[in-house]
């Protein structure tokens, strides 16, 4: 079991956590809100974090002077930061390791790979694979998920790259590809415990996740790169990621384990979630 751990990056920093509170900086703005696991002592002092631009409090952001949108950059790659009603910033930026992954697996394919992104929200994976030369489908249920998507294609200067965009309940549209002989290379889902699909669906992920990940492996070509699935606020272990694939691929290699924050202050490390990634060597 694995814990795979960012320390950030030019455009990213966890500057502190503690007394139930992340303190986060995305590009130019500072942002605090609330993470029930940071039950820790804060390090940084207190003049400090009321420096951050906007903090989440009360199911609402209290703002500074600050843009709707705000663009922030990886290597390469370049999306749009907003402060949504979720308190999140449409950014997860632990998974920028998973986005590494990804790019260095497509360029080392020798062919043109197929990625599928399930639950895909704002893209950055789907840009990450487009980029590195795959033809990516991705799927999502929520319309402006997918506009805020667009939106980074456009800022990552991607708009000419093979994308094609999803609106859908992800296991109904995983069930047409499966009857109509589609085939990926990759495929990427990150499954939120509980949702709703554009028509009304309803996902579980007890009951959904494991019939979800057998009409996946039905899908993979003959040559497949990699299933990378992601999951937050889940109250179960990657290991049960790791059973449940293993249901329905007998070979390859699992990895398993913690996605976390690396605080800039202390070192300390903070769990966002579990993640499995499956690879066919």
């Amino acid at each position: 079991m694995h814990i795979l751990a960012t320390e950030g990056w030019k455009d990213y920093e966890l500057l502190d956590s503690g007394d139930g509170y992340r303190f986060e900086r995305f590009g130019r703005y500072k942002v605090v809100k609330p993470d029930p696991q940071a039950i820790w002592k804060r390090s940084l002092a207190k003049e400090v974090w009321g420096s951050a631009d906007a903090i989440f409090e009360k199911d609402t952001w209290i703002k500074k002077e600050m843009p709707e949108s705000w663009l922030v950059t990886y290597e390469d790659l370049s999306f749009y930061a907003k402060l949504t009603p979720f308190k999140h910033t449409g950014i997860f930026p632990e998974q920028h390791l998973h986005w590494d992954f990804i790019k260095k697996s497509i360029v080392k394919s020798s062919t043109t790979p197929q990625v599928l992104n399930l639950f895909a929200y704002t893209g950055i994976a789907s840009l990450a694979a487009v980029a590195a030369g795959a033809h990516v489908t991705h799927v999502d249920a929520s319309r402006p998920a997918i506009t805020w998507a667009h939106e980074n294609q456009d800022a990552s200067h991607l708009s000419d790259k093979p994308v094609r965009w999803i609106l859908d309940d992800v296991t109904r549209f995983v069930e047409k590809e499966v009857r109509r002989g589609k085939k990926y290379d990759g495929i990427i889902m990150d499954p939120p415990i509980y949702g709703h699909g554009p028509t009304g669906e309803v996902w579980d992920f007890p009951k959904n996740f494991p019939e979800l990940t057998r009409l996946c492996t039905q899908l993979l070509s003959d040559e497949p790169l990699f299933i990378i699935i992601n999951a937050y606020a889940i109250s179960a272990s990657s290991i049960m990621l790791e059973n449940v694939l293993r249901d329905y691929l007998k070979k390859g290699n699992i990895e398993i384990g913690e996605l976390a924050l690396k605080e800039k202050s202390q070192g300390r490390l903070l769990s966002t979630g579990i993640f499995a990634r499956w690879s066919s060597i």
